[in-house]
């Protein structure tokens, strides 16, 4: 949502003509409306409330722990596919079992598909566990590439209780061949504490990080179980 200035919204509203031009009501009379409406808009710019902006964290993110790769391998991670109201920056709600509505001025950083891409890539790196882990907008050529879909990202509130649901699906193909190796379905509700925004986005955050630690283990396991050639 584009927030006007108020000087803009008094020139559109044609403020400068009236002065130019008080017609009928005389200078005196002109200037005392222009006096009040602009009393009137300057009450309105001050009632408007600034928007909040809120991202997820990747659990033990930072620099490989490990200097040589378990898996000799690159991985490529593209953002999740997912419907159009989980790719703008709102944050969802549910509003019963078939509609859904957003917070106007409680926004993530980012879409949510972009956002758990960011947290998939700093996880696989931070395991230290590959060779190289690409983000998909990087151009990079790897040898397998992660993708998937995004169907729950949004706070549920069924009357008495209050919960974060994330489902997602990914899977793992092989660039060369183009095969599906291996895939993983994700879903949960994790409970959420407080009836407030702040506590969602935490229990949002707490969720995405189980499903990219289920993710990440079973990556591990695959390539445990089919070891790449060097």
């Amino acid at each position: 949502m584009i927030v006007m200035r108020c000087d803009e919204r008094m020139r559109r509203a044609g403020f400068a003509r009236r002065m130019e031009a008080p017609g009928r009501f005389g200078a005196h009379g002109a200037a005392v409306v222009f006096a009040l409406l602009i009393i009137g808009f300057l009450g309105g710019c001050g009632k408007t409330k600034p928007s909040r902006y809120y991202q997820l964290t990747a659990a033990g993110a930072g620099a490989p722990t490990i200097p040589t790769p378990t898996f000799p391998v690159g991985l490529i991670v593209y953002p999740l596919m997912a419907p159009e109201v989980y790719r703008e920056s709102p944050i969802v709600y549910s509003v019963g079992p078939e509609q859904m509505g957003v917070y106007a001025r409680e926004l993530w950083i980012a879409p949510p598909p972009n956002l758990i891409q960011q947290v998939i890539v700093r996880d696989l790196r931070s395991s230290g566990h590959y060779q190289n882990v690409y983000f998909q907008e990087s151009g990079a050529l790897a040898d397998y590439a992660l993708r998937g879909h995004l169907y729950d990202f949004r706070e549920v509130d069924s009357g008495s209780t209050l919960a974060a649901r994330v489902t997602m699906d990914v899977e793992l193909r092989n660039t060369k061949t183009g095969a599906t190796v291996w895939t993983h379905y994700y879903t949960h509700d994790e409970p959420v504490t407080d009836k407030t925004v702040p506590a969602v986005v935490s229990a949002l955050n707490k969720n995405v990080q189980m499903g990219v630690s289920e993710v990440a283990a079973g990556l591990d396991q695959y390539f445990t179980a089919h070891p790449p050639s060097k």
